[in-house]
């Protein structure tokens, strides 16, 4: 039984050790291309500019990706939404739902690990005090069968025991942190996405930038009437 434990405990230290690793450096790579793309969004000249940057490639950061879903759903709806019944209503409802989605789709992605993580860190005290009880147990059946009480005889039945505890808390504690920091940061990064949703929104409903004094673009249809 206590090896059996053991063996559980070495498991889930690594499996947690590993989700907090791989989930620390793929979120500092995602906030530095982030950072990356949204200067280049804010600095583009128009939303086009920005479409042909992401027409084609696959996002490697959450901006990029509901930046590019957000102008794919904007072109679907205006080249299809009259001719299709499940897409009719107003470009924004469209839009709106486009991007929820999308967002929705980030969040799952962020969290997928943590479920793991945080099982890890409720269970590992409790699998380490059944190796304590366990060990107590081999203690009080070595006094039975001596009948005495001697140091020698549970010494290593309690040392035992208390090496469980020891090892569930060593197992416990840091995927309690990790968990708790990864979800915060992703609690900060989800936040910015969402505002910068609703910046997108705006930008690709009427054409400017959010906070832009520059009157907005003529819509697409309105300057291919102008052309002809």
């Amino acid at each position: 039984m206590a090896k059996t434990i053991l063996v559980l405990m070495a498991g889930a230290s690594l499996t947690s050790w590993y989700l907090i690793v791989t989930k620390s450096m793929s979120g500092a790579a995602a906030r530095r291309r982030s950072e990356k793309f949204l200067k280049f969004f804010w600095n583009a000249p128009s939303i086009e500019v920005v479409g042909r940057e992401l027409d084609g490639k696959s996002p490697d950061n959450a901006f990029a990706h509901l930046a590019q879903q957000g102008i794919i759903a904007a072109q679907h709806h205006e080249r299809h939404a009259a001719h299709r019944l499940n897409e009719a209503g107003t470009p924004t409802e469209f839009l709106t739902r486009a991007l929820r989605r999308t967002i929705d789709e980030e969040t799952s992605d962020m969290e997928s690990g943590l479920t793991v993580l945080a099982s890890i860190g409720a269970t590992a005290p409790f699998v380490g005090l059944l190796g304590t009880v366990w060990g107590i147990y081999h203690a009080l059946l070595a006094i039975s069968r001596s009948g005495s009480g001697t140091l020698d005889k549970v010494a290593g039945p309690v040392g035992e025991a208390l090496i469980m505890t020891a090892i569930g808390l060593a197992v416990a504690i840091p995927a309690v942190l990790g968990y708790n920091f990864i979800v915060r940061s992703n609690r900060i990064t989800l936040a910015r996405l969402d505002g910068f949703a609703h910046d997108l929104f705006t930008f690709l409903v009427t054409g400017a930038k959010v906070g832009s004094t520059e009157p907005p673009a003529a819509p697409r249809r309105a300057r291919a009437t102008q052309d002809a």
